[in-house]
Parts: C-alpha cells; structure tokens; sequence
C-alpha cells in the first residue's frame, strides 16, 4: 500500500485460495489488457475471457500470454465450454485448452440442458488437465432452481474435483442468486453458506450494491467473480473500508 492506515482489514495475499477477485474480459484490446494490469495487478486473481470471445478475439494467444507474463490464470467462459459440447466436440476442448497453455477451465450448463452426473463426469475428466471450476445456476431467469437444490448440485460439484463452484449471475447481476432487479436473493444465499464452505463459492457480483452485500456478509476475503477491469480499483477501497459503502465496517474491527 502507499501510506499507512490503521484499522485496515487484514487481506489475504497473493497467490490467495480465498478473497478471490475474478475479473471478466469481455474483448480488451491487448494495449487495454496491458493498461489494465498496470494498476489492476495486484488485486486480480483471475481473469475469465467471457462467454465465446476468446473465439473471435484477434491476436488471442498475445492477450493468454500478457496475463500469464503478470501471473494472473485465465480460463475461456463456461459458454465456450458448452459451445465445444453441444456440437460433440470435447475433446478439441481440451485440446484448445492445451494448445494456448490455459490451465483453469469452467464447467457450466447455463444455456444447455446437462443431466448433472455427465456434468460431474466432465469435472472429473478435466481435473486430469488442470484447475476446475464450476458454476451452477441458470441463465434463464425463468428458471428457479430452489436452494436445496442449489446446495446438491455445489457438493456434488465440489466432490466430483472443483477448485470452486460460481454461484451464476451473468454479466448483468440479474438471474441465479439475484432477482430480475439485481437484488440478491438473500435467504438462498445464507441457506447455501449454511452447507457449502464460503472460500469455496465464488459469488459472481457485477453490480456494487451486490459486492457490497457480500462484502457486509462474509468480509473482505469473499470470493467474487465478474467484476469489470474498470471496477477492480472501486471494488478493493470496498474491501478495505476506504469508500463510503464500507466506510464504518471494519473501524475498530481490524488491528491497528
């Protein structure tokens, strides 16, 4: 940090397995990309190239290598995973994977149809060739799994070789764990923490009020997931008290 403050939350450092922030790229350019990094380093764990971009982004293997040159893992969004899927093709997955040295891969089922044990067989498998996470939840806001529900399908996952589960928000915060108005579904999310370990759920959170809940919730080491490259900066002054969403939570609270 640039100065000293007391009564500062103690944050996990990196490489943490807990207090993740994971970020999405939707499309940076590589000079955008490496922008980024210069001030979003240190408080990124992980970067998703979201949904199927990686598939029309050019110079797709520079942008792989400028973050794994900064440490930082990217894994290709879980849609691309069910894009290789459904057209019967997932064992080029894995070889596309291999072939740009990505070592995270995202398992989901949000836009198709999987019968969950296939969908623990496709964890199991790619736990042979790296780090699995695995999201649960549907894209389709009409679709409202109940939180017992939710709870089978994260043990499952976890037992079945997940890193972590992802508890399914989208990139507008309004489907999964939230409402169609981005308010967080609360009695689900405090049911889920009631089985499943927190440090192994990453919450996707896009929306401020949302990190802010989880923030207030579970504390400055929650795991969150798509977070804009622009809200990296936002989002860690949030972690530690330094904005006025959080101004008050961690004042005599933390060692001074």
């Amino acid at each position: 940090m640039n100065f000293n403050l007391s009564q500062i939350p103690e944050r996990i450092p990196k490489p943490r397995k807990s207090g993740l922030t994971m970020v999405m790229d939707k499309g940076l350019s590589i000079e955008e990309a490496r922008n980024f990094l210069s001030i979003g380093k240190p408080h990124v764990d992980i970067v998703k190239l979201g949904f199927g971009t990686s598939f029309v982004t050019p110079n797709l293997r520079e942008k792989i290598e400028l973050y794994h040159s900064h440490d930082i893992p990217i894994y290709f969004g879980g849609t691309l995973f069910e894009a290789f899927l459904i057209r019967g093709q997932f064992d080029d997955y894995i070889s596309v994977c291999k072939d740009y040295g990505v070592r995270y891969m995202e398992v989901s089922d949000g836009s198709i149809t999987i019968p969950h044990a296939e969908k623990c067989g496709y964890i199991e498998k790619l736990t042979k060739h790296g780090i699995v996470l695995s999201e649960v939840g549907s894209k389709d806001a009409a679709h409202i799994i109940p939180p017992y529900k939710w709870i089978e399908l994260m043990k499952a996952e976890l037992e079945a070789g997940s890193s972590y589960v992802i508890a399914e928000a989208r990139e507008a915060g309004n489907v999964g764990i939230y409402r169609g108005s981005g308010e967080v579904r609360e009695g689900l999310v405090q049911e889920i923490l009631t089985q499943i370990p927190g440090e192994k759920i990453i919450w996707e959170a896009p929306q401020k009020a949302q990190q802010l809940y989880f923030i207030e919730l579970l504390g400055c080491n929650v795991n969150l997931g798509n977070i804009a490259p622009t809200e990296i900066i936002p989002l860690e002054t949030m972690r530690l008290g330094l904005r006025g969403d959080t101004f008050d939570l961690f004042l005599n609270k933390a060692q001074s």
